[in-house]
């Protein structure tokens, strides 16, 4: 179900911690098996959490808990941007609805072509630097203007 290559990173997420503790290891293994099948359907929860030893209900927990495991398939790139009060109050609510705008896509859904899914999210923890966006979970852009926004877009396009 996933690449000796993952199952080797997979490998070392175990080693981290103590053999009666392998459950503490859920949420770097889902986000390794994200990586390689950019989403995470039941099945692929299922290995991971059979592989590492527990319940799929266990690893699902985890999976429906935390924003940042997709449990549907997303675009090539997912977009989330912060709108909590902080950034809202810094201008996340117009970055939403500009990148809805440009995109002609509401939260939760995916550009025709596949390419970019718009997410709506909670703190991000870096409300200085807001309105702030987040995509495919790694990388922070920070100060999310319009210019910006257009900047962004261009270099993923």
């Amino acid at each position: 179900m996933l690449s000796a290559e993952s199952l080797k990173q997979i490998d070392i997420e175990l080693a981290k911690f103590p053999a009666d503790q392998r459950r503490s290891a859920i949420m770097g293994a889902l986000r390794i098996a994200q990586t390689e099948k950019g989403w995470l359907a039941p099945e692929t929860i299922a290995f991971v959490a059979d592989y590492i030893g527990i319940t799929a209900a266990q690893a699902y927990e985890v999976a429906t808990f935390y924003n940042m495991y997709n449990l549907q398939p997303v675009g090539k790139y997912k977009l989330t941007v912060c709108t909590n009060l902080p950034c809202a109050l810094r201008g996340s609510v117009d970055t939403a609805q500009y990148l809805q705008e440009k995109l002609g896509i509401g939260f939760g859904e995916t550009t025709p072509d596949g390419k970019f899914t718009l997410m709506e999210g909670e703190c991000m923890g870096a409300c200085g630097d807001a309105p702030v966006m987040l995509v495919n979970n790694h990388k922070m852009c920070s100060f999310m203007t319009d210019e910006a926004i257009d900047q962004k877009l261009a270099e993923l396009c």
